[in-house]
């Protein structure tokens, strides 16, 4: 179906309800929750009752995006008319609030994820689309619903992470577009600048000296990793969502093509996140082949087993996939 189709089916679906969820993925980003919130206040400036739901909590950095304070966990399950859900890939990664809205009419799928399963009753899923917040954009344009500045600064937060600030290779032309659009809607950028990107914690710049103090090169200096473990988290006194972004700062190293976080759960849960740099290298089918999923350039996944294990079954994926980008298999 084409994505005007789609559109039209999502406008008249919302258009039809009172009561709305609107849900994300475990651990959220910038597009995720600039997503969510956009769509969120869109809604209730159309008289829509509507309540935002994620598993964890709201990263402190994007907390001003939620001057209303819509974010909940999850609580028991109530009636909704239609549950959204944005920027996630499969329904497990709603994690402990899938029970939250089951009890729901139409389940709408918003995602920019190519490994998306298309577990909606309406999927609009755009591999294309550099983030589900550009994607939020094109929905609230095609509808003719208000975007106010805190909308707009909702959705410029969800594009700009989405893309490393548009230095990754999924940024399109129609991505500076819809982000200059966003700034002539008012989008403060000033703002948005200094609350995303120039407001880390000490805690966090601790846990990037761990990373710069333990981060290997290996395969000709072509692939970096570092681990970060619970004992890393509670010396430097930060939280996991304090170590979102550390694993560019290894990408971004000369001669590097592919980074790898491995980041310690629980003592036989491995959460890993891997870059490339490369075009021809696809980590997203790295991170589908251990039960993940994500972008060309960048993606992740939740590993059960031990550390060792992980560390020597995921590095041996990249280094095949390596192989091939280099045209050596």
């Amino acid at each position: 179906m084409r994505p005007l189709k789609i559109i039209d089916r999502i406008i008249a679906t919302v258009n039809k309800g009172n009561t709305f969820a609107i849900g994300g993925h475990m651990r959220p980003d910038g597009d995720c929750i600039g997503s969510e919130l956009a769509i969120a206040y869109a809604l209730r400036d159309l008289g829509k009752k509507v309540t935002v739901f994620n598993q964890d909590a709201m990263p402190d950095k994007l907390a001003f995006l939620d001057p209303k304070k819509l974010l909940r966990a999850a609580q028991k399950p109530r009636a909704f008319d239609c549950v959204l859900v944005t920027d996630c890939a499969n329904h497990e990664r709603l994690g402990t609030i899938r029970e939250t809205v089951s009890n729901r009419g139409t389940l709408i799928n918003i995602d920019h994820h190519n490994s998306n399963t298309r577990y909606g009753d309406i999927n609009w899923v755009d591999g294309k689309s550099a983030s589900t917040g550009e994607m939020i954009f094109r929905l609230m344009k095609q509808a003719k619903w208000p975007v106010t500045p805190l909308i707009a600064d909702c959705l410029f937060t969800a594009i700009s992470t989405d893309t490393g600030s548009f230095q990754y290779a999924t940024t399109r032309p129609s991505t500076y577009q819809a982000a200059a659009e966003l700034v002539n809607r008012g989008a403060n950028l000033a703002r948005i600048c200094d609350e995303v990107y120039q407001s880390y914690p000490l805690s966090r710049v601790k846990l990037q000296k761990h990373m710069y103090n333990s981060f290997k090169l290996i395969e000709q200096n072509q692939v970096a990793y570092f681990w970060i473990r619970q004992a890393d988290y509670k010396k430097a006194g930060a939280v996991p969502d304090e170590s979102e972004g550390l694993i560019d700062h290894i990408r971004d190293i000369q001669g590097v093509k592919v980074a790898c976080l491995f980041e310690e759960i629980e003592p036989n849960i491995t959460r890993i996140s891997l870059r490339s740099k490369l075009p021809k290298l696809d980590v997203s089918t790295i991170a589908v082949d251990f039960g993940g999923g994500g972008h060309m350039s960048a993606a992740g996944a939740r590993i059960l087993g031990t550390q060792l294990a992980t560390q020597r079954n995921v590095l041996d994926a990249v280094k095949s996939a390596l192989s091939k980008a280099n045209g050596k298999v």
